[in-house]
């Protein structure tokens, strides 16, 4: 009895922080806007350095991760690589990384062994729910790394219709192609955040002396965005054969403002179809409960008199 008590108690918690930590994610931006409102107007203060637990478990990380840090070059550079197309572009990410798969890998393996020693769970349920949680640990890096990438690539989309507009009509105006980008980069800031931080780094590698085709290219082997490789080509044969580049970057931007109609159409006739398990999950059964219950409760009360 002790035991199912403990039980339902740890799954208490875990559900309780799953909803709590998925509602302040989904809230982040209200909740920065806030503290950036409170912090408006106050003098700045120095943070005192932390030592706390959390820094130094952090510091250690990278260490923790050496163990599962890929032998060959060409698994590192693929790694990297994974790492560049969702965005994160610090030196240490694969280390730091590498450590957090490590620690949630070897947190289950702990608790479980902390669980079976007290004797809350048995040695057969906390082997298996040690075993469940290595797995998770295991994969749940990688699969954050993919909805990282998959996000990323979706705003990258919808935001590169608006600003191949803006650089035709930059163009068309009679300036260059390299002022034209410089132009639309800084009015992406506002609109497309993410995409203006991509285009800072292409104009960084313009000033380098690549050419605006080149570092497309490179924009489109970081983000691993077809439109993008297809923007690139567009813009390395205009340079290569002198060709105007107005009528072909319409043409694109036309192509990929109808391809953004398209997704979004898909969307909602998707929506029709997901929306129908939540309704037979959970709508349903309380409608039935309704509707049913007092019939049942009448059927009940029929059949006790007729005993």
């Amino acid at each position: 009895m002790i035991e199912k008590g403990w039980i339902s108690m740890l799954v208490f918690l875990l559900t309780s922080g799953l909803i709590l930590g998925f509602f302040m994610w989904r809230n982040r931006d209200l909740l920065l806007t806030k503290a950036r409102m409170r912090g408006l107007g106050a003098a700045p203060r120095e943070r005192p350095a932390s030592h706390g637990l959390g820094k130094q478990l952090l510091s250690k990380l990278p260490d923790m991760g050496t163990p599962l840090l890929p032998t060959t070059e060409e698994q590192r550079t693929q790694l990297r690589q994974r790492l560049i197309e969702a965005g994160i572009y610090d030196t240490k990410a694969l280390a730091l990384i590498l450590g957090v798969k490590m620690l949630l890998m070897a947190a289950p393996l702990i608790l479980s062994i902390v669980l079976s020693a007290t004797g809350i769970l048995s040695p057969i349920r906390a082997m298996m729910a040690g075993a469940l949680g290595l797995g998770l640990g295991m994969i749940a890096p990688g699969m954050w790394l993919d909805y990282r990438k998959n996000a990323r690539q979706s705003s990258l989309r919808r935001a590169l219709p608006d600003a191949l507009d803006m650089l035709v009509l930059c163009l068309e105006g009679g300036v260059s192609l390299n002022a034209a980008m410089q132009r639309v980069t800084a009015e992406l800031h506002s609109a497309h955040p993410l995409l203006g931080e991509e285009m800072d780094l292409v104009q960084r590698e313009m000033m380098l002396g690549v050419s605006a085709g080149e570092g497309l290219q490179k924009l489109a082997a970081r983000c691993d965005l077809d439109d993008l490789r297809h923007l690139a080509s567009v813009v390395l044969q205009s340079e290569r054969y002198g060709a105007s580049v107005v009528k072909a970057l319409r043409i694109h931007a036309d192509t990929l403002r109808q391809q953004r109609q398209q997704r979004a159409e898909e969307m909602a006739q998707k929506a029709s179809v997901k929306i129908l398990f939540p309704t037979l999950l959970c709508i349903f059964p309380a409608v039935f409960i309704v509707i049913i219950g007092p019939a049942a409760f009448q059927l009940a009360a029929i059949f006790s008199r007729m005993k």
